[in-house]
């Protein structure tokens, strides 16, 4: 018999914490890094006689959310205590929505690497407060609650999630459309994203679903990605070697490369929710969703096909583009200033982008001077190779362009009387070389062309120089012919 074929089903609660500068029910900063449990009061820790008070901002900000993810809106929505123990909260519940969520029925479009454009459907979005936080020291657990009352959505896909690399696409534009529209920056590093993952494998085909392990609390899309990979490959080989897959939580050991099990869920989980009793329901009217849906600005999804077509760009790259906001907004206005947006793109993406690892997106080169860049090599005026020094002199410090290659010779050789001569002189020099090539090692050809390079100190149009070395070359092969 034949070895099945298994297809992986994956869901992603996806937990953000809401860009707003105090907590959801009271006024305690939410600023982040501040000495453990300073921005704490009675309200966010729960204690006796404490009364929460909504955050409006909050309330506006999971609407334009699924809004932006063209969810249906719900006229009425209600608070629930969700009553767990946990240590890190300190009342032993957690203010949440059970059945009556701000969002539900949306959907987010994204480029599958197996499967091309698809959608995603998203069964809904909630409101609710972040716990605290588990400082671990030796033998020593501590609790710092700055972080009880954060004001979180949480975002829960359908399992239609398909591979590893669907769900870091999925990730990414959910985070693209989350900064562009304001509600969160969504700095991984500080836990202002992350996921759960929800993940079982069937038979290719299959209509029902597979045991459910969950993988709790990855702030990365790499490790995302590394987790259900990792998963995935653990629960196909169970199953070929005709073993029990546990519904498990679990969590990703980034060392190990491996997902370890933290518990084994013998139920389904049931945390009793209740109606919270200290909050009264919110009824959203239609002029406010209005408002809200008119305050939405250009969307990922919409800018990329407008960067695309406004300044020619390949689709893959606006796609990158407005993968952050700050860094398509820098695009725009270096494409503004040159006549050469594809080549400023280029420049862009393969070169100035690598040493620019902050989040968000800044440059430490002016827009003005990338696009100045951009038309030098458009022009001809300079190749890629000394656009790349210049720079990686503008990283440093900030000159005049044009006039400094001008001052400094650095301009593109691009007179054949003038790289002739050269081109002659490498090929004198390297016979071996020249009889590599004509014996048919069309890969010599390159290394004649990297000695033009070298003795022009990189200045040579590469175009020509490769002509006039083909011409010379032709003439050496019919005269051995």
């Amino acid at each position: 018999m034949s070895k099945p074929i298994y297809e992986t089903v994956i869901g992603l609660e996806v937990h953000v914490e809401l860009s707003t500068a105090t907590k959801i029910f009271c006024a305690c900063p939410t600023t982040f890094g501040a000495p453990p449990n300073t921005q704490c009061c009675p309200v966010c820790l729960g204690l006796p006689g404490a009364m929460p008070v909504l955050n409006r901002r909050a309330v506006e900000l999971i609407v334009k959310a699924g809004l932006a993810f063209d969810c249906e809106i719900s006229a009425l929505s209600r608070a629930d205590r969700k009553q767990y123990f946990y240590p890190d909260l300190p009342k032993a519940y957690q203010i949440s929505q059970g059945d009556a969520p701000f969002c539900k029925n949306g959907a987010l479009e994204i480029t599958s690497p197996e499967r091309g454009n698809v959608r995603i459907g998203i069964e809904r979005i909630h409101l609710e407060e972040d716990a605290g936080k588990l400082v671990h020291r030796g033998s020593e657990t501590f609790i710092d609650c700055n972080r009880c009352g954060v004001p979180l959505i949480e975002i829960v896909s359908r399992p239609e999630i398909r591979s590893a690399g669907e769900a870091a696409a999925y990730l990414k534009a959910l985070r693209a459309v989350l900064v562009t529209c304001g509600i969160s920056d969504c700095r991984m590093q500080e836990g202002e994203m992350r996921c759960d993952v929800n993940l079982s494998v069937r038979e290719a085909g299959s209509d029902y679903f597979g045991i459910r392990t969950e993988i709790k609390n990855i702030n990365s899309f790499a490790f995302a990605e590394k987790a259900i990979r990792y998963e995935e490959a653990r629960q196909i080989d169970l199953l070929s070697r005709g073993e029990s897959i546990l519904p498990e939580t679990r969590r990703y050991d980034a060392q190990s490369g491996q997902t370890v099990r933290m518990r084994v869920k013998e139920t389904a989980d049931d945390y009793r929710y209740l109606n919270e009793p200290d909050l009264p329901p919110v009824y959203l009217e239609e002029a406010e969703i209005a408002r809200l849906r008119a305050s939405l600005p250009e969307l990922p999804k919409a800018r990329a096909a407008r960067l695309s077509r406004e300044w020619g760009i390949p689709n893959d790259d606006a796609a990158i583009l407005v993968s952050d906001v700050a860094l398509a907004d820098y695009y725009e206005a270096v494409a503004a200033s040159t006549a050469y947006p594809r080549i400023a793109v280029n420049l862009l993406l393969s070169d100035l982008l690598r040493h620019c690892t902050s989040e968000p997106f800044t440059s430490p080169v002016q827009s003005t001077r990338l696009g100045e860049l951009a038309t030098l090599l458009g022009e001809g005026s300079i190749n890629s190779a000394t656009a790349k020094k210049l720079l990686s002199r503008l990283l440093i410090s900030d000159f005049p362009l044009r006039d400094t290659v001008e001052r400094e010779g650095l301009g593109q050789i691009r007179a054949e009387e003038a790289l002739l001569p050269i081109a002659r002189q490498v090929i004198e020099t390297l016979p071996r070389v020249v009889a590599d090539y004509l014996g048919g090692k069309r890969a010599a050809l390159q290394a004649l062309l990297g000695n033009v390079m070298k003795q022009t100190g990189g200045r040579a149009d590469p175009v020509l120089a490769e002509q006039l070395l083909l011409r010379l070359l032709s003439g050496m092969k019919k005269r051995e012919d």
